[in-house]
């Protein structure tokens, strides 16, 4: 089984590399690349996003192809695909940080600033949070309730469909932490750095 990262040179994704190599086993290779012919030949993507909304729709759009590779991957062939943090927020339709940026569209809705409550909670969110599964995602599979993930945020996805939601967690309101749409996951908490639980949600997706 082929699962491929894309890499479109947004930030630092060496531990995401390491968490998926650490988990994978003998019959799962894990490349990294941009090349699209291996992106479409793949069984599964991980779709990471590090920095702001518009630098990484933009960093997307810079590699020719890549937009339209991802689109016949989860939205035509509707094979498995994982984004992460940033990753995770792309699929929504718009995001309003630094400027409005068009999205991917793939779940319909918006990306927003955190209401920090006239900062009452501290922006960018960071460190350990409890996730409450709000519905029994495939990624979930063993995971308890409450298990605290690690975030790096100040920006949420806010999706029209509530259904998607999988999990939240509380800081400063309810933020969306975790969806699935059909062959379409995202977690706004970053698996690869969430220790053992982190690397059980990266089993669950690899085995699906």
């Amino acid at each position: 089984m082929k699962v491929t990262i894309v890499d479109y040179n947004s930030g630092n994704i060496s531990s995401v590399i390491n968490s998926f190599n650490e988990v994978a086993g003998d019959k799962v290779n894990i490349k990294i690349t941009s090349d699209l012919n291996k992106i479409k030949s793949s069984d599964k993507i991980v779709l990471p996003g590090q920095g702001s909304f518009k630098s990484c729709i933009e960093a997307l759009k810079n590699i020719t192809g890549l937009v339209e590779t991802l689109n016949e991957f989860a939205i035509n062939d509707k094979k498995p695909l994982l984004g992460i943090c940033v990753g995770l927020q792309m699929f929504a339709d718009i995001g309003y940080e630094e400027t409005e940026t068009k999205g991917l569209g793939w779940i319909s809705g918006k990306v927003s600033k955190i209401n920090n409550l006239n900062g009452k909670f501290k922006l960018p969110h960071i460190g350990w949070n409890q996730i409450n599964i709000v519905k029994q995602s495939k990624i979930f599979k063993g995971i308890e309730n409450n298990s605290h993930m690690y975030f790096v945020h100040s920006y949420e996805f806010v999706p029209n469909d509530i259904n998607v939601i999988s999990a939240t967690t509380n800081y400063s309101s309810n933020i969306v932490c975790s969806v699935e749409k059909e062959n379409i996951f995202g977690t706004q908490f970053h698996p690869e750095k969430s220790d053992k639980i982190g690397l059980k949600i990266i089993d669950n997706f690899i085995n699906l």
